[in-house]
């Protein structure tokens, strides 16, 4: 089975995003141009993430610039009553022709009362339930209503045939279909009965196996069985010293505050920056040269071959790999842990670097033709003479 490679589309975007000094001023011309980007060069789709633009308006805003690509949009579940977010998505798969794609986002305990959300932990993954099982049912075009405790829909009345009155439209759309995560157990027992694809953030290839497997093992007592993927940074180059190179440029130009506020949103509930102690000797040893005023080198964090928890826009993961979790080296290399945490059950990556159109491009570029895609269509060879070396080499190795 092949892999589907995903990338971001979202802002903010520059050198260092995360930094005032390397973030640039972008606007909707940009994110088409980026929209086009990853179209062009045969992702198989982009994460539109919350926090940013309106995920269904930047869908829809670029769809006619684009052909094949996926729009993989989270959705936080209550901000938007389900009956008309079928609606809209009704309308964004018919005139994109099937493309859009819901990441179920359940958010925390800190975002979401600033939202309106103000169900405790376990209980806003029940809320949730409800809120995508009547989402999928209007979608498919039910009129029966839904009669949950959380989710009251009234029965539609009778309409003339072809109209829109009555809302989302009465013909079946078939199964929409919802990506998303969840770690704790009402979020696993949430996703094994929702989702059709678990997302997690990234670890090494072996624990992230185990956790999917473990949650694979929860589905099937359901009788469901689930695709996984999950969410990664990247740097890749021609060679390992450029990638490392790179990545110690990022180091540089990253504050030590910017490390300290990471750290201190991962760190346990009553636990401070000063006496937060980790098992693990380097990590340790990293905190306390951040605590004194200094960030250590590039190399000190990679957790494993390639994977590292250096400075990104989606943290700074001192303390073990999160959101920030990054590939870095070769495209041979790189490649080389996707294979590995393919082997382990991963499907789908969602990969995002800075700038995010060139690193677009370097990706599509080197590390595409080293693996084995599963897109749905030809993805396009930007470099013939690469993929001829590619071919020869493997040929070699049998």
């Amino acid at each position: 089975m092949g892999i589907k490679i995903l990338w971001y589309l979202t802002a903010p975007d520059g050198t260092v995003p995360w930094e005032p000094h390397g973030r640039w001023a972008t606007g909707h011309d940009h994110l088409v141009q980026l929209a086009q980007a990853i179209d062009k060069l045969g992702y198989y789709g982009a994460l539109l993430a919350t926090g940013g633009d309106e995920v269904n308006v930047l869908a829809s805003s670029v769809l006619t610039a684009t052909k094949r690509m996926k729009f993989v949009a989270a959705i936080y579940p209550g901000l938007i009553q389900p009956f008309k977010l079928a609606q809209i998505a009704q309308t964004i798969q018919r005139f994109s022709g099937g493309r859009l794609i819901y990441n179920a986002v359940n958010g925390n305990d800190r975002m979401l009362p600033a939202q309106g959300v103000h169900y405790p932990h376990d209980e806003r993954y029940d809320y949730s339930w409800e809120y995508w099982d009547a989402f999928r049912q209007q979608y498919a075009g039910s009129s029966a209503g839904y009669d949950g405790k959380y989710i009251k829909i009234a029965p539609r009345p009778n309409v003339a045939a072809g109209s829109t009155r009555g809302g989302p439209a009465q013909a079946s759309q078939g199964h929409f279909p919802i990506w998303g995560a969840g770690t704790s157990p009402a979020g696993v027992a949430h996703s094994v009965k929702l989702l059709d694809l678990y997302l997690s953030f990234a670890d090494t290839p072996q624990r992230l196996g185990d956790k999917f497997r473990r949650v694979g093992a929860e589905a099937a007592k359901l009788g469901r069985t689930l695709e996984f993927g999950t969410r990664l940074q990247i740097i890749v180059r021609e060679t390992e010293q450029e990638a490392w190179d790179y990545a110690q440029y990022l180091v540089d130009n990253t504050s030590v505050e910017y490390a300290i506020q990471s750290i201190e949103r991962q760190l346990p509930p009553g636990e401070t920056l000063e006496s937060y102690r980790s098992d693990n000797p380097q990590v340790q040893k990293n905190l306390e040269a951040i605590k004194a005023g200094r960030l250590p080198p590039a190399r000190d964090y990679e957790i494993y071959p390639n994977i590292w928890t250096g400075p990104a826009l989606h943290g700074f993961n001192v303390l073990g790999p999160l959101s920030g979790t990054t590939l870095v080296g070769s495209a041979e290399n790189v490649a080389a842990r996707i294979r590995e945490f393919q082997a382990q059950g991963v499907g789908a990556f969602i990969l995002s670097g800075w700038p995010l159109i060139e690193e677009a491009h370097r990706v599509a570029d080197l590390l595409f033709p080293l693996l084995d895609l599963d897109h749905g269509f030809e993805v396009p060879v930007l470099n013939p003479s690469r993929r001829r070396d590619v071919t020869a080499s493997l040929r070699s190795a049998a």
